[in-house]
């Protein structure tokens, strides 16, 4: 089972959404608020958990910094026009048998998917 980590950013209208569809979120605005990005990270591979977040920063940590990996990060590169929906999008995506984010990061825009494998 996918396990997700909604960043701080992550509408909560889109975690429970997720939660409502089976999935196991841990939310950082529920839990942690305030916490950094280096040790959202770090929970994040501790439990293989996939990051959701709207912060680009990740993906500078991972390539640039070579910080911990995580089951895959799902960066969506828009305005949400609701809070669902974010999770509606990555439900959508879910359900596409062509595209897993497992050890990905996945790149979410309204139109398009983009992907690059995490290093490890």
């Amino acid at each position: 089972m996918i396990q997700f980590l909604a960043n701080e950013n992550i509408p909560i209208g889109s975690i429970k959404l997720l939660r409502k569809s089976g999935y196991d979120v841990l939310s950082i605005l529920e839990e942690m608020p305030g916490a950094k990005d280096s040790d959202i990270l770090k929970i994040a591979y501790d439990e293989n958990r996939i990051i959701l977040t709207f912060d680009r920063d990740y993906g500078e940590l991972i390539y640039r910094y070579k910080s911990y990996p995580p089951g895959g990060i799902v960066y969506f590169r828009f305005e949400p026009s609701d809070p669902e929906e974010p999770s509606k999008i990555l439900l959508s995506i879910l359900e596409n048998s062509n595209v897993s984010i497992l050890g990905k990061f996945t790149v979410v825009e309204r139109n398009r998917v983009r992907q690059r494998a995490l290093n490890y």
